[in-house]
């Protein structure tokens, strides 16, 4: 919602095949890449009370209608939760 509204009145076109609200949600994962070797996975599940990358990206974006529209995601795809959790 924050970037929609900061971007409302400028004009945004597709860069390389990708819409504006597609790459927000590429720019999104991205800031949530990175790659763990399973033992410090392991180690991190016992005490760090944060999800796992993966869950910090797709588990939200997979609760958003925005991502949804942005990519046209159909119902029952894995990237759409059919239980959505909406906060805000």
């Amino acid at each position: 919602m924050a970037w929609k509204q900061d971007t409302n009145n400028q004009k945004l076109e597709p860069i390389e095949g990708l819409t504006p609200e597609q790459r927000f949600f590429v720019g999104y994962g991205q800031s949530w890449c990175g790659h763990v070797r399973d033992e410090s996975k392991r180690m991190r599940a016992t005490i760090d009370p944060h999800s796992p990358e993966k869950y910090r990206t797709n588990g939200v974006v997979s609760n958003m209608p925005e991502f949804q529209e942005a990519f046209h995601c159909k119902a029952g795809s894995p990237m759409v939760n059919q239980n959505r959790c909406r906060v805000w």
